[in-house]
């Protein structure tokens, strides 16, 4: 079977592409970077594709040439940071459902969410929702998929979150303890997917995928923890609501930045409502039935690496901010105080020109500040740091390297911002 993909390397949609070649059939994947596609998933062929960009059912029809089904596994959580829900996970699908019908290519597979519906609340589930109701009314054999709070190997939206949250040292903070979830392991969503292909009984139904039992997010944040190694916390702090919203507007804004955190105000909404829904008739009709969450995370790494990871995620937006803040700083303080930071200079230049200079190296210092905190020039703006930082101290190390001996340090300071531009630009990945 040819069977067209897409968010081909998403936390889902990467374990979908290895079950289907696993099995066996040709994979045709789309997602808005390919490249980066073909270093995760290989064997597939991969193809541009950005859902955001309001496909029509023309725009699809080259990639379902010889295609026999399609599995949608793309998805996001909330509009900002180049998505917006409502084209991405509602109207270029039903472009994609109409020339799907043109094409003959009559089986579809949709990873849907629970609660997703036409009336909710969140955008994130009610585009959703709207799309599932689209592919209802087509005429196409579907299948609508709901998997709960998805773990996987791979660190990626929520497990990502749930990892992070974990890391904190002795406490461990908690937000809305009491909300409940079900889990499901991404590879027995790859492998209800690989069912549904091969069982046309299943078309035309709607099947949550998660275990029976629900956790608290208390219980499950320490069942996690435990799984990691961190040990038990010495206490664990309950958040505020109030509070947690406010972070949450904050990781909002960043979106505006092109970071794409996971604790957002959708996140904490759909939270808020639970992650629940029944998986008997999924056990039904395939007779299988989903691992608990003592299982899942058993059959999960738990190395060095994935706490490594884990601390590494909590620290990086700090490492993020406290770079842009250092350059930011610098020009401003420049800016404020060119006469006395002009003086520094004068031993080796008219003062005309060493004020021209410390208010250049200001503007320079300020932009690298601004361009460390989007998210789609972070690694230019580390480069610039790293570059800039190497000058300033080549330069002061020629005219005045004084300054080395100075007691308040000042070229010193900078050897501790050069290595932190470094490490944040090796780290800086998505995926």
């Amino acid at each position: 079977m040819r069977v067209f993909l897409l968010g081909g390397y998403g936390l889902i949609g990467k374990e979908v592409g290895q079950a289907l070649l696993g099995a066996g059939h040709q994979v045709v994947a789309a997602a808005r970077d390919p490249q980066l596609g073909e270093r995760l998933l290989p064997a597939a062929e991969w193809h541009r594709v950005d859902l955001n960009s309001g496909l029509e059912s023309k725009d699809w029809t080259p990639f379902l040439k010889g295609c026999d089904a399609v599995v949608n596994a793309a998805g996001a959580l909330q509009s900002g940071g180049g998505d917006r829900l409502s084209v991405s996970q509602r109207d270029s699908l039903q472009g994609l459902f109409a020339a799907c019908e043109s094409a003959g290519v009559e089986r579809f597979v949709q990873i849907s969410a629970p609660g997703a519906s036409p009336k909710a609340e969140t955008e994130f589930l009610r585009t959703k929702g709207e799309a599932d109701a689209a592919l209802a009314a087509s005429k196409l054999a579907w299948t609508v998929l709901k998997p709960g709070l998805v773990l996987a190997p791979t660190a990626y939206g929520g497990t990502a979150l749930l990892r992070t949250l974990v890391a904190m040292p002795l406490v461990q903070p908690l937000l809305l303890g009491q909300a409940r979830f079900q889990c499901v392991a991404a590879q027995e969503v790859a492998a209800a997917v690989l069912t549904c292909l091969r069982d046309p009984e299943l078309a035309g139904k709607s099947f949550d995928l998660m275990e029976a039992e629900a956790h608290s997010f208390r219980d499950l944040v320490l069942a996690v923890r435990n799984w990691l190694g961190f040990g038990a916390p010495w206490a664990i702090l309950s958040v505020p609501l109030v509070l947690g919203l406010a972070l949450a507007r904050l990781a909002d804004l960043s979106a505006f930045f092109g970071w794409r955190s996971p604790l957002r105000s959708t996140a904490l909404k759909v939270m808020a409502k639970d992650v629940i829904g029944d998986p008997a008739p999924w056990e039904t009709a395939s007779g299988q039935t989903m691992k608990d969450l003592e299982t899942i995370l058993k059959g999960l790494p738990s190395t060095r690496q994935e706490r490594v990871f884990a601390r590494h995620m909590l620290v990086f937006p700090f490492g993020v901010l406290t770079l842009s803040a250092f350059w930011l700083i610098s020009g401003l303080v420049a800016v404020l105080e060119a006469g006395r930071a002009s003086h520094v200079l004068l031993p080796v230049m008219q003062e005309g020109l060493a004020i021209t200079l410390v208010y250049a190296g200001a503007l320079l210092d300020l932009a690298i500040g601004v361009i460390l905190l989007f998210r789609r020039r972070f690694r230019l703006g580390c480069l610039l740091s790293l570059g800039v930082s190497l000058l300033y101290l080549a330069l002061a190390s020629v005219f005045l390297p004084g300054l080395w001996l100075d007691p308040l340090g000042p070229l010193v300071k900078v050897l501790p911002a050069i290595l932190l531009a470094v490490y944040l630009a090796m780290l800086a990945e998505e995926r």
